[in-house]
C-alpha cells in the first residue's frame, strides 16, 4: 500500500514539572486560572503528528509520503526525516512563516498542559492531494491527521471526490471543531482514530451515539492509555489488544502517533487488525521510554524479542519477515 500521512510538522519543545497540575487548581478560581509553573527541564524535539507517524513509518520500512507544510527552516528536519525512509518531496515550504512549534509542560502524573503555534502549517490548505498522488504513482490510504482545520477539511473532501480511502485522526483540533466539521471528517471513513477521552468528546458535538458512527466509518480505532486498543466495526466483536510491558515512562509525548504508525504499517504489510494493533502498541512502547517522539531506536532483534514477549511467537513470527 501506499499511505500518505497529511498532518502537522513541528518543533517540540518538552518541559517537565516535578509537582502536580492538580494540587496547583483552586476549584472555585478556574474561571480566573493565572498560573507559572517552574520547569526543571528543557528539551527541544522534532515533532509535529504527521512527521512523527511517518518517521515510525519509516522506521518499519514502510515508506510513507509525508503531506504537510513547514517553513524555510525545515532544511534540517528534512534531511533527518529522508534518511529515516520518509518521502518529504509533497511537504510545502512557506516563503514567509516558520514551521510549527509545540510547547508542552509534563507534571509528575505524565498529564500535560501544551501551546500550539500553528505557523507555516497554515499553508497545508494550499496543497491538493492529487498532485501528491500523480507524483507518487497513486495513493491506495490518506490519514488526515491534525493540521491547519481548512487543510484537514480540504483533504477530506478531496479523498472523497477522487474515492481514495481515508483515515480520520482527528487528535488535537478537536477541541476546536464544530460539531458540523466533526461530522464531514469522520463520514465515510475507512478508519476512526481516536484516544478514550476524544471518542466521548466526538459523540458529544456531533450527537451521534457509538452506534450511529459506527454506521458511518469502517472501523473505529480507540486507544485506552495503558490498557492498550479497542478496534470496533458495526456488527461484529471488537477486537481488545494490550500493550507490551514497558522498561520505564520516560514520557507520553507522541505515543498515540507511534501507534498510528504501527497500525499502518501492519495495513501496508497486510497483515490482520488485531496484529497491525500488536505492532503500532509495540511501537509505542518504544516512544514512552524514550524522551522526545522521534528519538527512539528501532532495531529488529530487540524489536521482535519484546513482541514475542508480548504477543506470542506466531504472532512474531508473520512479523519478522516484514521488518
Amino acid at each position: 500500500m501506499r499511505i500518505a500521512v497529511t498532518g502537522s510538522i513541528a518543533t517540540d519543545h518538552l518541559m517537565t514539572f516535578p509537582g502536580r497540575f492538580a494540587d496547583q487548581l483552586v476549584a472555585e478560581q478556574l474561571h480566573t486560572v493565572s498560573l507559572s509553573f517552574l520547569v526543571d527541564t528543557l528539551n527541544v524535539r522534532r515533532g509535529g503528528v504527521g512527521a512523527n507517524i511517518c518517521f515510525g513509518m519509516g522506521q518499519l520500512g514502510t515508506k510513507p509520503v509525508l503531506v504537510g507544510a513547514a517553513g524555510a527552516d525545515f532544511g534540517e528536519y528534512r534531511a533527518w526525516l529522508d534518511r529515516h525512509g520518509v518521502d518529504t518531496g509533497s511537504v510545502r515550504i512557506s516563503e514567509v512563516l516558520h514551521t510549527a512549534r509545540f510547547v508542552c509542560t509534563t507534571d509528575a502524573d505524565h498529564n500535560q498542559i501544551g501551546s500550539f503555534y500553528t505557523g507555516a502549517m497554515s499553508e497545508a490548505r494550499l496543497i491538493e492531494l492529487k498532485s501528491v498522488a500523480d507524483r507518487v504513482g497513486g495513493l491506495d490510504l490518506v490519514l488526515i491527521g491534525a493540521d491547519d482545520p481548512e487543510a484537514m477539511l480540504r483533504h477530506t473532501e478531496e479523498c472523497r471526490s477522487r474515492s481514495i480511502p481515508f483515515a480520520a485522526d482527528f487528535s488535537q483540533q478537536i477541541a476546536r471543531m464544530s460539531g458540523d466539521e466533526i461530522r464531514i471528517l469522520l463520514d465515510g471513513a475507512t478508519y476512526l482514530f481516536s484516544n478514550e477521552y476524544e471518542k466521548g468528546l466526538i459523540e458529544n458535538k456531533t450527537g451521534w451515539n457509538d452506534a450511529e458512527i459506527l454506521d458511518r466509518v469502517g472501523h473505529r480505532v480507540t486507544t485506552l492509555g495503558s490498557r492498550g486498543v479497542r478496534i470496533e466495526r458495526a456488527g461484529e466483536d471488537p477486537i481488545e489488544v494490550g500493550c507490551a510491558e514497558e522498561t520505564a515512562k520516560v514520557d507520553p509525548t507522541g505515543v498515540g502517533d507511534a501507534f498510528r504508525a504501527g497500525f499502518l504499517s501492519g495495513l501496508s504489510w497486510g497483515v490482520g487488525l488485531e496484529r497491525a494493533a500488536q505492532i503500532g502498541c509495540m511501537l509505542a512502547t518504544l516512544v514512552i521510554e524514550t524522551l522526545g517522539t522521534q528519538e527512539y531506536t528501532l532495531r529488529r532483534a530487540h524489536f521482535m524479542e519484546r513482541f514475542a514477549k508480548a504477543y506470542g511467537d506466531e504472532a512474531a513470527a508473520e512479523v519478522h519477515k516484514y521488518l
